[in-house]
């Protein structure tokens, strides 16, 4: 089993935090409780009318069957007309449910820290928001109104039964400890062995995900059967627990069945010896065994959805779980005294005991232009994302005007500095849309002025529909660069004050990003930019030039100064160029 990253959430937070949520409709809760309770009263009438009329057969007296057949008919269309009314107040409000704990799902994976989403995959957190929701979906949906019309059910059956004779209730309780012991012994292994389920779609997701995203890679490097090995122990592990689960059931669902049997015949045979011993009528031994017969059905989807329940909770700590990831930001009040950027002493690790950036010391000036170079694997990236407030350091500090950017709220941090790699999104929707999540309150002139500082205004003119042509998923096919030229658009439109760019511009021609990035530096000018590329020309254009080696700034200087030191630097340059020394 891999490690788990994102935690789940215990029974008890389960069950707290169902109650707190069905508890939040009372008006709702009580109107669905109630037509069950009505519907369930008008069910057994119907037995108790039989009873009456078996005993006056029985004892040869005159019977209305027209009157008492009438009479079952009305109960049955009342109990009709009371179930649908009761089956949608019930649908209504666990709908609203779902809702509520599908909109705080959202917001508890939105409020994810990215360190935590990297280190997690795209292969957990996919099921917890497809498998686990749509399992959740069909538990509220389903399960819990069922659940909950069965419960209604069984109680005033139960109280009618007694009603009508507590020695005749009796037979009944002979299946008590079939069910209980059965139910508890399953119920004790299912919660387990469907987290395990979960945890081992999990994995079997990841792989394929990671498996079609490389699939180029794979091919190059001849990696299809290593591939097949990763999937075939990911479906056999998925196997497994499904087998695990699917042994539970099929231990408890005939035990299950045995215990609907036993009280229908008990109830015949003993009430039958009491009817002899004169303790009770006929009417009575009917009535009885008519209602234990009655309270099978509601017992029996009692019992077969505390299976979907089981289901159902798993996903629900899953989903829960998420809410217990630790936040990677410091509570803070404190407010930047400018905009200078320092890394202290800065170290981190993404495993531990293996630091990565080993003492950084920098200051960045207002206003300033520095590129990091250097070598694959040196730490560029990890100091930008430090440098960017996406990670804290292990040790050290990182601050932006003398304030730690791990202590400034994100809408805070974001109008400071804000990162831009090679990754992007477009969202579906229309290209208007996915640029005004960086501001939405921009308007035409503002987002064209935006798409013209990143060279892309000729291609959105050519589009179908402009910016209103949707892109994304299903929508109009935008190439990776222009895409990029669409997230580097928004970082315009953004308008903080420091921008990280990791290659930010490494999926556009090399003549073509050579011409953005100078127009890019015409409309940040004055605001702080660090570069992180492998292009040397940008860092021949900026003001200094930081060389990473081994997690450490080994020069610092300008172009001229490094080329003119003679160093790694220097080295670089002239392999660059194609020159040696």
């Amino acid at each position: 089993m891999s490690k788990q990253i994102l935690p789940v959430a215990d029974q008890a937070q389960v069950r707290a935090y169902a109650r707190r949520l069905t508890l939040k409709y009372p008006r709702d809760l009580s109107i669905a409780l109630g037509l069950h309770g009505l519907a369930a009263v008008a069910g057994l009438a119907a037995p108790w009318l039989l009873g009456g009329l078996v005993e006056g057969v029985q004892a040869g007296t005159g019977v209305d069957v027209t009157g008492v057949s009438l009479g079952i008919g009305g109960f049955l269309a009342a109990q009709a007309v009371l179930v649908r009314f009761a089956v949608y107040a019930s649908s209504k409000l666990g709908e609203k449910v779902l809702a509520e704990l599908r909109q705080e799902f959202v917001g508890r994976v939105l409020g994810l820290p990215l360190s935590t989403v990297e280190r997690a995959g795209s292969g957990d957190l996919i099921t917890r928001t497809s498998r686990d929701v749509d399992s959740l979906s069909r538990t509220v949906r389903h399960a819990v109104p069922e659940t909950m019309i069965a419960l209604v059910t069984c109680v005033i059956t139960v109280g009618a039964l007694l009603i009508v004779g507590p020695l005749l209730a009796l037979p009944s309780l002979l299946a008590v400890p079939i069910l209980w012991i059965s139910t508890r012994w399953y119920l004790k292994r299912a919660r387990d062995g469907y987290l395990r389920e979960s945890a081992a779609y999990a994995d079997m997701t990841d792989g394929l995900a990671e498996t079609v995203s490389g699939a180029r890679a794979v091919e190059a490097l001849g990696l299809q059967e290593r591939r097949h090995r990763r999937t075939d122990t990911d479906i056999s592990r998925s196997w497994a627990a499904e087998r695990y689960t699917l042994g539970l059931r099929t231990i408890w669902f005939p035990t299950v069945e045995l215990g609907y049997v036993i009280p229908i015949v008990a109830t015949l045979v003993i009430g039958g010896m009491f009817y002899i011993e004169g303790w009770v009528t006929i009417a009575q031994v009917t009535t009885a065994t008519l209602y234990v017969q009655q309270l099978i059905d509601p017992l029996d989807r009692l019992l077969m959805w505390i299976d979907e329940l089981q289901v159902g909770g798993a996903s629900m700590a899953r989903l829960l779980g998420v809410a217990e990831v630790p936040d990677d930001r410091e509570a803070g009040s404190g407010v930047p005294d400018g905009e200078e950027l320092e890394a202290d002493g800065v170290r981190y690790a993404y495993r531990e005991g293996h630091d990565v950036l080993h003492g950084i010391d920098l200051v960045v000036k207002p206003g300033e232009r520095l590129a990091m170079v250097g070598p694959s694997g040196a730490g560029k990236s990890t100091l930008g994302r430090l440098l960017a407030g996406i990670h804290g350091p292990r040790t050290g500090s990182v601050t932006v005007g003398g304030t730690s950017l791990v202590e400034l709220p994100l809408d805070d941090l974001r109008g400071h500095v804000a990162l831009v790699t090679q990754e992007h999104h477009i969202f579906r929707g229309t290209l208007r849309e996915n640029l005004l999540i960086a501001r939405p309150e921009a308007d035409e002139a503002q987002i064209r002025a935006a798409l013209e500082a990143v060279d892309a205004w000729g291609w959105v003119e050519a589009l179908p529909e402009g910016l209103d042509t949707v892109v994304g998923s299903g929508g109009e096919s935008i190439s990776a660069a222009q895409a990029q030229q669409a997230a580097l658009a928004r970082l315009v439109l953004a308008d903080p004050h420091t921008l990280v760019l990791d290659e930010a511009t490494s999926l556009i021609d090399p003549r073509a990003a050579r011409h953005l990035e100078r127009s890019l530096a015409a409309v940040l000018e004055g605001r702080t930019v660090i570069a992180i590329a492998h292009r040397l020309y940008t860092a021949h254009d900026a003001d200094r030039v930081a060389v990473v080696e081994d997690g450490r700034i080994s020069e610092l200087g300008s172009h001229d100064e490094l080329v003119a030191a003679g160093g790694s630097y220097a080295a670089l340059w002239s392999s660059w160029h194609g020159t040696s020394k």
